[in-house]
C-alpha cells in the first residue's frame, strides 16, 4: 500500500472521533508545553544570573581573603614573628591593592570592607544597614552610577572623611521627599554628611545594592573595624576587585597576582591566604547548578509525555477492538500485515505528532505569557522545541507499535465473525 494511501486512510480515521482524538493528544500537549516552559523558566533564571554579574562590572578579578588561626610567629612586619600567642593569620591588606595596582594590565583597583551598623537621620531610625567601604574607582570599576551628588575622591578617602553616599532605596527611607545632599546622618555613633545618592540597580543574589551606605574605606576601618592586629599585619580588607585592560592576558594577570600576594604575605601558592576568582568562574558554578535544575525538571515534565503515551497506546487498543471487523474486512480483500500495521502506526505517529506541534505552540506561548504575568524572565531554547518535538515522536512509535501489532495479528477469519 502506498504511503499517502496510508496516511489518507489514518488521517480519516482520527477525524472520525474528533473530540477522543484531541483528548489522547491532550497529555502530549501538555507534556511538550511543560517542557518548553520548564527549560524556558530554568534557561531565563540563568541568563538573568549572569547579566547580573556582569553588570557589576567587566573584566573583573576577586581576590578574597583567607583566614588561618596560628601563633603570632606566622605574622608579617614590625614585631610580629618570634612573638608568641595565638592570633588571626593570613587575609588580604589595605596595602595589598597598592602593590597589585602597580602591575601591567589592571585598570583600576576597589577595596572593599563591610559592616552593619544602625543609621539615623531627620528623627528616622533603621537598623542593621549593610555599609560598605571602598575605594575612589568603585563606581566605574562596579559599573554603577550616582544619581545626584558625588562619589568620594582619592582625597577623601586619604584623610579618612566622614562623607557617605546613600542607596537609592534607602535614601527615600531616610529622607523621603528631601534632598540628601547636605544632610547629616549618624552612622552607629559617627556623624556623616551625604554628599550622594546612587542611581537605582536592585538587587543581585542577595546583596541589595539600593539599600546601603557607601563610605570610604579608610573611614569604616577606622570607625567600625577591630584593628588591634593592624600594626603587625595592616588594614584588614574583605575583598579587593581588580579590573584589567585586556581580558586576553586575565590567566597571565591572575598568575602575578598570585604570586606577588604569595611573596607578600610570605606564604607558598599552595598555602595561600587568599583564593582569586574571575566572574566566569561564578557564572560557570552558577550556570553547573542551574543546568542540573534544568536537567531535573525537563525529567519532570517528561513524565506527562510518557503519560500522554500511555493515552495514546490505551486509545488504539480501544480502536483495534472497535475496528476488528474492519480489519477483517481488509485483509480479506488483499491487505498485507505490514499495510495493518503501518495503518495503525500511523495513526498513532499522527497523533503524538499534531500534539507535539499544538504543545511547541502551548509551550513557547505559555512561556512568554508566564513572563509577561510574573517577575521571572524566560527563554525559549530552540533545543528545547527540538528536543520536546522529537520526544512526542518517539513517544508516539513506542506506545503505538503494540496496538498496531496487535492489529496486524488478527486472524481474517475471526475478525470477519467479530460482532
Amino acid at each position: 500500500m502506498k504511503a499517502s494511501e496510508v496516511l489518507r486512510i489514518s488521517w480519516e480515521a482520527i477525524l472520525k472521533n474528533k473530540i477522543r482524538s484531541l483528548l489522547t493528544m491532550l497529555g502530549i500537549i501538555i507534556g511538550v508545553a511543560a517542557v518548553i516552559i520548564m527549560v524556558g523558566i530554568s534557561a531565563g533564571t540563568s541568563a538573568s544570573i549572569e547579566e547580573s554579574i556582569t553588570s557589576l562590572g567587566s573584566n573583573l578579578v576577586y581576590v578574597n581573603q583567607s583566614f588561618t588561626f596560628g601563633g603570632v610567629q606566622g605574622m608579617r612586619g614590625p614585631g610580629g614573628p618570634g612573638e608568641g600567642g595565638s592570633a588571626l593569620q593570613g587575609g588580604l591588606v589595605y596595602d595589598d591593592a597598592f602593590a597589585i595596582a602597580e602591575l601591567d594590565n589592571v585598570a583600576g583597583i576597589v577595596v572593599e570592607q563591610t559592616t552593619t551598623q544602625d543609621v539615623k537621620a531627620t528623627g528616622t531610625t533603621i537598623t542593621s544597614v549593610s555599609v560598605l567601604g571602598s575605594t575612589a574607582d568603585f563606581p566605574s570599576v562596579r559599573d554603577m552610577e550616582v544619581a545626584n551628588g558625588r562619589y568620594f575622591n582619592d582625597q577623601d578617602v586619604e584623610r579618612e572623611a566622614n562623607i557617605a553616599i546613600s542607596g537609592y532605596s534607602l535614601a527615600e527611607e531616610l529622607f523621603g521627599e528631601e534632598d540628601p545632599i547636605g544632610q547629616d546622618i549618624t552612622i552607629g555613633t559617627t556623624r556623616f554628611s551625604v554628599v550622594g545618592v546612587m542611581a537605582e540597580k536592585g538587587a543581585v543574589g542577595d546583596v541589595d545594592y539600593d539599600s546601603r551606605l557607601y563610605i570610604p574605606v579608610t573611614t569604616l576601618i577606622d570607625n567600625f573595624i577591630d584593628n588591634r592586629f593592624a600594626r603587625f599585619m595592616g588594614d584588614r580588607v574583605r575583598m579587593i576587585y581588580v579590573e584589567l585592560e585586556d581580558p586576553d592576558l586575565m590567566d597571565e594577570t591572575i598568575l602575578q597576582i598570585e604570586l606577588l600576594l604569595a611573596k607578600r604575605h610570605e606564604v607558598s601558592l599552595d598555602e595561600a591566604d587568599f583564593t582569586i576568582t574571575t566572574q566566569q568562574d561564578i557564572i560557570g558554578t552558577q550556570e553547573s547548578t542551574t543546568a542540573a535544575f534544568r536537567n531535573l525538571l525537563s525529567w519532570v515534565a517528561g513524565v506527562s509525555l510518557i503519560v500522554g503515551g500511555i493515552g495514546i497506546m490505551n486509545i488504539m487498543l480501544v480502536s483495534v477492538t472497535e475496528r476488528t471487523r474492519e480489519i477483517g474486512i481488509r485483509q480479506s480483500v488483499g491487505a498485507t500485515p505490514s499495510d495493518i500495521r503501518w495503518q495503525f502506526l500511523t495513526e498513532a505517529l499522527l497523533l503524538s505528532l499534531i500534539g507535539g506541534l499544538l504543545g511547541v505552540f502551548t509551550g513557547v506561548g505559555g512561556s512568554y505569557l508566564f513572563s509577561y504575568a510574573s517577575d521571572m524572565r524566560t527563554v525559549v531554547l530552540p533545543t528545547s522545541i527540538l528536543l520536546a518535538f522529537s520526544a512526542a515522536a518517539v513517544v508516539g512509535a513506542f506506545f503505538g507499535f503494540y496496538p498496531a501489532n496487535k492489529a496486524a495479528d488478527l486472524d481474517p477469519i475471526d475478525a470477519l465473525r467479530y460482532e
